[in-house]
């Protein structure tokens, strides 16, 4: 008989271990372009918010991915990274929302993938492999 719990509690850990890996990797690479965050910062400034708000980015795309991997918080980081999400596209990829990538494809595929796995995984909680299951 197969243990379903046992099963389902290891795709969650799956699931949080690509998303986390996958978004970790933008943002150490923005801890290392600077004129990343002036970028999004003056695209922030262009839309009435303060510049400050740039380094939520950092919330977004180390710590929530930390918390997410872990399994500290999970859901609180997984929402954390729906946002940042919003955000990158809100300032970026409007324009594309409703186009095709060169090969077909959705042109924000990409975004939609972090987006709707965090939003599963805000769902469905960090599972038992986790340093605080929730």
């Amino acid at each position: 008989m197969l243990n379903t719990a046992l099963y389902d509690d290891a795709g969650k850990l799956v699931l949080r271990l690509t998303l986390g890996g996958l978004m970790l990797f933008h943002g150490v690479a923005k801890l290392g372009d600077g004129g990343s965050l002036n970028w999004i910062a003056g695209q922030l400034s262009d839309l009435g918010l303060p510049g400050f708000v740039a380094y939520g980015v950092y919330i977004g795309e180390i710590v929530a991915p930390l918390m997410i991997i872990a399994g500290v918080y999970c859901r609180i980081g997984a929402a954390i990274l729906v946002v940042n999400m919003l955000f990158a596209v809100g300032l970026v990829h409007v324009a594309e929302l409703f186009t095709r990538n060169e090969h077909g494809g959705y042109a924000l595929e990409l975004h939609a993938f972090y987006t709707f796995t965090a939003v599963a995984i805000a769902l469905t909680g960090s599972g038992r492999f986790a340093v605080k299951p929730d």
